[in-house]
């Protein structure tokens, strides 16, 4: 991780994109239990108006959330807006087997972690990602 990266880590939250609760709580108690804070959005789009309006140090997104706006789209709005945050970008899925999400997890080269995942599992993504909390 760069030192502009480190710095991110230390101001900016990590949105968390996922449309259920139980996981999204998860999640953001593993992150602030490692020192992150966490923005969170019920779904992708509301995930996007979030990223359209504020800098995060990095993603983690659902591949599957409810309304229009999926991970793969998530990717592509972060891949044509803010093509330096592509690479902390992480898809969480319990949808593995489904042919449509393993297409989109292969073309997009995105990091992914299947659900249901281990708290050490998912920190140290996150560390190899977006740098670790300070």
């Amino acid at each position: 991780m760069n030192s502009v990266a480190a710095q991110s880590a230390q101001r900016n939250p990590v949105l968390v994109i996922e449309d259920e609760p139980s996981v999204a709580n998860f999640v953001r108690s593993a992150l602030e239990r490692h020192g992150f804070t966490v923005k969170w959005a019920s779904s992708g789009a509301e995930g996007l108006k979030l990223l359209q309006s504020g800098e995060f140090v990095g993603v983690i997104s659902d591949m599957r959330t409810p309304g229009n706006v999926n991970g793969a789209d998530v990717h592509a709005w972060i891949s044509a807006n803010r093509p330096a945050m592509s690479s902390r970008l992480l898809f969480i899925t319990g949808d593995i087997a489904n042919e449509e999400t393993g297409t989109i997890l292969k073309s997009t080269g995105v990091p992914f972690i299947e659900k249901p995942f281990r708290v050490q599992q998912l920190i140290s993504t996150v560390e190899s990602l977006f740098g670790k909390a300070r």
